[in-house]
């Protein structure tokens, strides 16, 4: 397991901090970008969210063209894709380009995670699978600690070459994926019968392991696709995933702008202030995801970490100093990310077949639509009375709601570990 865990994870890892930053940059290039191109808070608020919606339109059929023709060469694919997207952002000159350059970004980005996702249990036991997917999705908050310095350093270009700061941004930072992209072909290996670099002891324990717990799953539950449809349980998980995307991208497509609100400083002083909530929410979720796989318990370890955010989001609406801002966003955005590695166990654990390609795809594609809600309930919040606390306040009830539905969820249990 560790050698696998080293050969896989830091990869994927590397390729969703790419993915990660490429949609969340556009709240650093709003700092410039807003004033430049004449976009309200609301016109913002709406563009930034729009990424979703396409997000939403691909998830299932992306999955499904993964299962067909294997992950190395679908996410390679999507990576370029999404590479030549995000640096085409940088010829937005108005409202409706800023819209329809978001949506193809969320198009094409949008089978990635659902796509690891299923690629991480076709490789990982259930009993692994907690920490290997908080892991994997500390990038996600990694993004801003190591994208915040450099998108408010890219924004210091400002004029240089005939191009705005914000320009020089998207332009930079979508290069990278199309260079991993093609890296990830080469790299990745679709199935670990094909695993050579694990020793034939090794493989042959991984493909027997993996074979049991399907059979297991498949045991107490159907494997089509209209399985994940028709499941009710999937359908709770979506809303708690629609709950935690609303707070999270809320949060994550405002907070530079709230903290120069609060603040004033620099693009790069907000670049660096941005990276200490995620910090902290780095390293709790990984240690929720180690005990959610340790005690076998899921629905506690999501419900806790997102009561917690609510409370977090509760007292960050009312503040007006910026160090008890980025503390009770640092806080919220822990609880945030401490509910996806036990969601995505508990999520994996209960479908097998085809009907967990498509219920993996669905719960990140309804779910998303989240982070369509999120930043456009707080550029209305703001546009109608200026401060974010309204908008915040929504967040945290959102938040709240998703710990209440993870409470409800019970299904059919093959290992006493997948609780």
């Amino acid at each position: 397991m560790s050698h696998l865990s080293r050969r896989l994870v830091p990869f994927l890892f590397l390729l969703y901090i790419d993915a990660y930053l490429d949609r969340v940059n556009v709240s650093f290039a709003a700092l410039q970008m807003q004033v430049q191109l004449g976009f309200s808070d609301a016109v913002y608020g709406f563009g930034a969210g729009l990424f979703f919606a396409g997000y939403f339109v691909f998830q299932v059929p992306s999955n499904l063209v993964l299962q067909r023709v294997g992950a190395k060469r679908w996410l390679a694919m999507l990576m370029v894709a999404w590479g030549a997207v995000s640096s085409s952002m940088m010829f937005v000159s108005t409202a409706r380009g800023f819209y329809i350059l978001r949506f193809l970004l969320g198009l094409a980005e949008a089978g990635f995670v659902p796509g690891v996702i299923l690629y991480m249990k076709n490789w990982f036991p259930a009993d692994a699978r907690a920490r290997t997917v908080a892991w994997f999705m500390t990038a996600g908050p990694l993004s801003f600690v190591v994208g915040g310095p450099i998108s408010g350093a890219l924004l210091g270009l400002h004029t240089r070459g005939g191009l705005a700061g914000w320009q020089w941004l998207f332009l930079m930072e979508g290069v990278p994926a199309v260079l991993l992209g093609a890296v990830a072909y080469f790299y990745l290996t679709d199935h670990p019968a094909d695993a050579h670099w694990l020793a034939p002891q090794q493989r042959a324990w991984l493909i027997e392991t993996l074979e049991r717990e399907r059979q297991s799953v498949a045991a107490v539950t159907r494997t089509s696709t209209l399985a994940a449809f028709t499941n009710g349980w999937i359908w709770i998980l979506v809303g708690v995933d629609f709950c935690l995307n609303t707070a999270s991208y809320g949060i994550s497509l405002w907070l530079p702008t709230m903290i120069h609100r609060v603040s004033g400083v620099s693009s790069l002083v907000i670049g660096v202030l941005t990276a200490i909530p995620y910090l902290a929410a780095t390293a709790i979720m990984v240690l929720v995801g180690f005990h959610s796989d340790r005690s076998g318990e899921r629905r506690w370890h999501i419900a806790i970490s997102a009561f917690a955010g609510a409370v977090a989001l509760f007292v960050g609406a009312h503040s007006t100093a910026a160090a008890l801002l980025i503390v009770t966003m640092g806080l919220a955005m822990a609880g945030i990310s401490s509910i996806v590695g036990p969601m995505w166990a508990l999520a994996t654990g209960m479908l097998a077949g085809t009907a967990a390609a498509v219920g993996i795809g669905l719960i990140n594609a309804v779910g998303n639509l989240g982070g369509f809600f999120g930043p456009y309930i707080i550029g209305l919040a703001r546009t109608s009375s200026g401060g974010f606390k309204g908008g915040l306040l929504v967040l945290g009830a959102a938040l709240g709601l998703s710990g209440i539905l993870a409470l409800l969820v019970r299904p059919a249990r093959p290992r006493a570990e997948q609780a």
